[in-house]
This record gives structure tokens, C-alpha cells and sequence, in this order.
């Protein structure tokens, strides 16, 4: 298992970790979340052995192989593919033996060797990494073509490729949809549901957070506190901490102040001093309970537009693509206040080219573009962040659009967008990619547009930023056209989908659910076709289905002996999250100075004895809960 044992890790002066300990066991699926510099990263970097830490020791069995995505991507000439099965060091590593004990005629270590190869699943790797790369988006024609010719979006999809091909036992992924689009994204689930490693994931999205983790491991206050759950049931359980937390201050603090008074009055009377010095030593010996904050640092909402003309825009018989060559055709559509449509389909649909063609950024090559009267387009994409002025600051980018309103009006709006103080008056030359997404959206609020036109809004933003952006555009009372792999959004801020692809625009009906289900059909056909098309002609109907009555077999074996410990290990998981509340409850009460009233000395015999039965009871289901794991684990070589 990985532990973190009373751990300690500063960057400079500033400690990002206090004596900190945690415990994940094999094979769990934890979410790491907490504010921006909180130390996310440099947790990573910790496992991956490039930080040491300042006290306190870090455990990780040796012979774990731990997988990242980096984040550079070598302008390399070789093939997509093979730099994708380069991410399975040890495959390499054999292919390289076995060609140097080919040259050497070793026929004993060819033997071993060719074994090793086989166990490890060498003659289907090529295979899987191709399957890896088209989950991701690559087509077929893509996986010949050299790393150097890729875009830095598609360089990023394939250190992901790669570190998927590793077998790895502890995978670390940090923020890993950011260039991902929503099919490729719904794909990657599906992957790591079976993913049979520990898995450690940083995301903000907060769907594909709650469909692949099982904990969530928050960073607050220099400690790490895990949660069990996925995002949703984190939430709702940090809500209910910070509640008692915040009772708890309260009452602690209603204490110290009936101390303090008692001190202040009686301090300098002899015949109550020595009370007044037992008072002393009590308010020294109590331990501060911090005031819970749950406050974002984000809020704001779109302006009433100007003006609501009907329609706000339509496309007629419409034609667009690059050059003379159409890549969407015959697209139709009428867009009136209150439309709120997303766009679903592969990357290179064509989804973000019908958002520039609605932009009026490309020209229709055939058919026509309409706009209403008054019409004021609200257009979010990449290149809008590059489009900001590094030399200017926040306040002079809004000043440019509206020299006539005060700096102090300007200064309150960007509040709301967490540029506040000199970081509003700062050149943005130096801003993170989150902050400028944030400036770019705050200048695109400013506007009071009536159609909104957003691509990819989310990324580089964090789960705040993104959850006041949810609640400002659910109050829009314009249109909205929404490109976006972040599921939340769409659910919350859409109504109807259109799904682009095949040079078409069609409405879809359905839900994201039945998008899922969608793309997992398709992908079930697709590969029906392939496989007949590689089958060879004398691999009858009869030999096929005497397969796959084997296989199912084989699998009924391995389900028959699984059950009975998949049943014990709920079970024990159940136990475990009892143990844990009633931890959580005797802490709370040793915690509260009344306990130790010599009123309540029974009851604090009783506690203390509560105590030391739950943490005898957690141990022992522990241990139970990691032999049964090792057990499921062996079932599954």
C-alpha cells in the first residue's frame, strides 16, 4: 500500500503539508481536489520521486511501477504508435533482449525471453496501443505519421496514450480531460472503471470525477483529509464536517471569552488569583478549532442584454469549411432568445467550424447567414485568450471597451472574477492559463451579449470558477451554443443536443446518457466490422461459437470464485465506514473541555474505552479488507 506517515513537505518557506497521514490501499480509485496551489502537483511530483519530503516518511512498495503523463512531448520523427508502446518499458526492454540473443544464436535465452514476452502480452501490445490511440481519437491513418507533425493538444493525447500502455500499478493523472473532447473523455472512463492498479486523479471535472474515483483525498489547511465517496458524496459529507466544525468554533469560542472575562476581572485579586491562573493555563492547553469557510472566491452574472430580437440568428441551406472544400453542409437552423443547444461529435466534426460560422468569423460557402437586428454575439474560444494584450492589465482590457466608466466600478466587476486588489491593475503577461480564461470570460460578460457562442469554455479552469460559470449561464437570459466535454455543464445549462458529424448538423434525442450509450454501440459495430474483416475463411460460425462458449465459461469459473469475496468485502466496507463515523463521533466528544468534568469521569472511562475497541475493530478489518484485495487481485492474473 502507499502511506504518507506523519508527513512534511515545504516549497521555499511555505509548508504545503503538516504532519500529514494517509493510507491508500491497492486498487482504490481516489480523486485529489483542493484550491489552486494547495500542493496537487507537488504531491505528484512527491510519489514520482522528484521532491523529497521535509519530515515525516513516505512508503511506496519498491517494485510499484508508477506511470504520469509528462507534460513535454519530444518533436520526435518516430511513428505514433511506437511512441505510444514506448510507454511499456519492460516490452521494450525484452524486444531489445530478444534481438540480442537473436544475433548471439542463444537458444536457452530466446527460450526465456520469448516466455517472458508472451506473459506480458507482447503480441497483442501493438494492438492494444492502437486501440488505446483511437479511444483517444486517433484514426487509423494518424498512427504511421511522426510525433514532430502532431499540434500540442494531440502531443499531450499521445503522453496519455503512453502512459496508459504502461502497466502500471499506481497510475497518476493530472487534470488528463483538459485536451480531451467529450467522446474521448467518456472513452477514458470506461477505461479506467477497469483499470486494476491504484489510481490517484486530479480533475475538474466534476461528472468524470464522480464516475471513476471511489474516494476523494481533499488538500486543505496544510493536511489532507479522505473522504469515501465519489465527488457528490464528498461534497455533501464536507458540508456536514464543516456544519460541525463550524458548531464546534462557536461553541469553542463562546468558552474562551467566559475564560478570558473571568481572567480580566479576578486576575489581580489575591483571594482569585489562583482560579484566575487555573483559567490561564486552560485557554493555553486548548487547542483552536478553526472556523469552517466554504466561501468561492468567484460570483458574478451576465447583464440583461440590450435588446431580445426574434430570431436572434438562422442559417439557411448552409454550406462551410476551409478553402472550397465544405466540411458541413446543408445546415439549417433558427436560433431564438432562450435557445440553449450543445454540440456533440468527434474532434474534427466540425463542431468548433459551426461555431465560427454562427460567429460570422467564416463565410458560408453556400446558403445564408441571418442575423436579427440588434444581435450582440458572445464568442468564447482558445484564441481569445491569446488575443489578450500581455502589456495591459484586467482593468485596462475592460476600460478599452467602456473608457467612460469608472476604475472603481470596473474594479468590483472583476471582483467577482477573483482579480482583486493589484492583481486587477497587473499586466497579464505573466497570468496562468486559468487566469486568463477567467479575464476572457469576464471581458465577454462585460459585452451583455444575447447569443452566447461558447468553445471549450471549462478548460484551465478549477471546479469553483467552473460551478459560478454553471450558475451565470443558467440565469443568461439570451441564447447559448456550448462546445464542451465537461458533462455537468451541458447537463445543467443545456436542453436539446445536436449531434455534428459526417458533414451533417442533426438534432439528437436524448440526454448524455443516451449519447454514452450511443458512442458505445457505434464502437461495438465498428468493431464487429472489423473483426470480420480480419477473420479468415475458414474460421467457421461453429468454431466461433465454440469460443465463446470456452470463454464463458472460463468466465463463469472466475465470477463463481469471486462472489463470495466481492460479498465479504462490501460487507467489510460496510463495517468500515460505521468504524469510521463512530471514530469520527468519540473525537468530536474528547475534543469538547466538558468531557473532562469530574461529573462526566465515568463517561469519559466509557469514551476512552469506545475508543480503543474502534480503533482494535479498524485494524482488524483493515488487514481483512487488503488480504481480500490481494486475493481478488490474484484471481484476476
Amino acid at each position: 500500500m502507499l502511506a504518507l506517515k506523519n508527513l512534511t513537505l515545504r516549497r521555499g518557506t511555505r509548508a504545503l503539508f503538516e504532519n500529514v497521514t494517509l493510507t491508500i490501499f491497492p486498487g482504490q480509485k481516489i480523486g485529489l481536489t483542493g484550491a489552486n496551489g494547495s500542493g496537487k502537483s507537488s504531491l505528484f511530483a512527491l510519489l514520482r520521486g522528484e521532491l523529497h519530503a521535509d519530515a515525516g516518511d513516505l512508503e511506496l512498495p519498491a517494485k510499484w511501477v508508477v506511470a504520469h503523463v509528462a507534460q513535454e512531448t519530444p518533436a520526435v520523427a518516430r511513428a505514433a504508435l511506437d511512441y505510444a508502446l514506448d510507454g511499456d518499458v519492460e516490452l521494450r526492454e525484452v524486444e531489445a533482449a530478444l534481438a540480442a540473443a537473436e544475433a548471439a544464436h542463444d537458444g536457452l535465452r530466446l527460450a526465456e525471453l520469448h516466455a517472458r514476452f508472451e506473459a506480458i502480452g507482447g503480441w497483442t501490445a501493438r494492438a492494444r496501443a492502437a486501440q488505446l490511440l483511437a479511444g483517444l481519437g486517433f484514426t487509423t491513418a494518424q498512427l504511421d505519421r511522426p510525433v514532430a507533425e502532431f499540434s500540442g493538444g494531440w502531443r499531450m493525447r499521445l503522453n496519455l496514450a503512453r502512459a496508459l500502455m504502461c502497466r502500471s500499478d499506481l497510475l497518476l493523472l493530472d487534470e488528463p480531460t483538459n485536451h480531451l473532447d467529450l467522446d474521448a473523455v467518456i472513452w477514458l472512463e470506461g477505461w479506467l472503471a477497469g483499470y486494476p492498479g491504484t489510481l490517484l486523479l486530479v480533475s475538474h471535472d466534476r461528472d468524470f470525477l464522480d464516475n471513476v474515483v471511489g474516494a476523494i483525498a481533499h488538500i486543505e489547511q496544510q493536511g489532507i483529509t479522505l473522504y469515501s465517496g465519489n465527488y457528490e458524496a464528498f461534497e455533501r459529507q464536507r458540508a456536514e464536517r464543516l456544519a460541525q466544525q463550524q458548531a464546534a468554533h462557536e461553541k469553542q469560542q463562546r468558552e474562551i471569552a467566559h475564560l478570558e472575562s473571568y481572567i480580566a476581572r479576578f486576575r489581580a485579586k489575591a483571594t482569585k488569583a489562583r482560579q484566575a491562573q487555573s483559567r490561564i493555563k486552560a485557554l493555553g492547553r486548548m487547542e483552536l478549532i478553526a472556523a469552517a469557510h466554504v466561501d468561492s472566491p468567484f460570483g458574478f452574472a451576465f447583464r440583461a442584454p440590450a435588446s431580445l430580437p426574434h430570431p436572434l440568428l438562422s442559417l439557411d441551406g448552409c454550406a462551410v469549411g476551409y478553402g472550397a472544400t465544405p466540411l458541413l453542409e446543408r445546415l439549417t437552423l433558427d436560433i431564438q432568445p432562450g435557445t440553449r443547444l450543445g454540440l456533440l461529435g468527434p474532434n474534427g466534426a466540425g463542431k468548433s467550424t459551426l461555431i465560427k460560422l454562427l460567429a460570422g468569423q467564416l463565410a458560408p460557402l453556400a446558403g445564408q447567414r441571418r442575423e436579427g437586428q440588434g444581435l450582440a454575439i458572445g464568442y468564447f474560444a482558445q484564441h481569445q485568450m491569446e488575443a489578450l494584450r500581455p502589456e495591459r492589465s484586467a482593468v485596462q482590457h475592460i476600460q478599452a471597451l467602456s473608457p467612460s466608466v469608472s476604475e472603481q466600478d470596473i474594479r468590483d466587476f472583476l471582483g467577482g472574477f477573483d482579480f482583486r486588489g493589484d492583481r486587477a491593475l497587473e499586466p497579464v503577461a505573466p497570468f496562468s492559463g486559468g487566469e486568463k480564461a477567467r479575464l476572457a470570460l469576464a471581458i465577454l460578460v462585460w459585452q451583455r451579449p444575447n447569443l452566447l457562442l461558447l468553445d471549450e469554455p471549462t478548460n484551465h479552469l478549477d471546479l469553483e470558477m467552473r460551478h459560478a460559470l454553471t450558475l451565470a449561464l443558467q440565469d443568461f437570459e439570451g441564447a447559448l451554443i456550448v462546445v464542451s466535454h465537461d458533462r455537468h455543464l451541458l447537463r445543467t445549462c443545456t436542453d436539446a443536443f445536436l449531434i455534428v458529424g459526417e458533414g451533417r448538423a442533426r438534432p439528437f434525442d436524448g440526454d448524455l446518457d443516451d449519447y454514452r450509450d450511443w458512442l458505445a454501440e457505434r464502437a461495438r459495430a465498428a468493431a464487429r466490422r472489423d473483426d470480420a474483416e480480419r477473420a479468415p475463411a475458414e474460421h467457421s460460425a461453429a468454431v466461433r461459437k465454440e469460443q465463446k462458449r470456452l470463454e464463458a465459461e472460463a468466465r463463469n469459473r472466475l465470477a463463481a470464485r469471486r462472489r463470495p469475496l466481492e460479498r465479504e468485502l462490501a460487507t467489510i466496507e460496510r463495517a468500515l465506514d460505521t468504524l469510521n463515523a463512530a471514530r469520527t463521533r468519540i473525537e468530536t466528544a474528547l475534543a469538547d473541555p466538558a468531557a473532562y468534568a469530574e461529573a462526566n469521569k465515568a463517561a469519559l472511562k466509557a469514551l476512552l474505552a469506545e475508543q480503543a475497541e474502534v480503533a482494535k475493530g479498524l485494524a482488524t478489518q483493515e488487514e481483512r479488507w487488503l488480504e481480500l484485495q490481494e486475493e481478488l487481485e490474484r484471481l484476476s492474473e
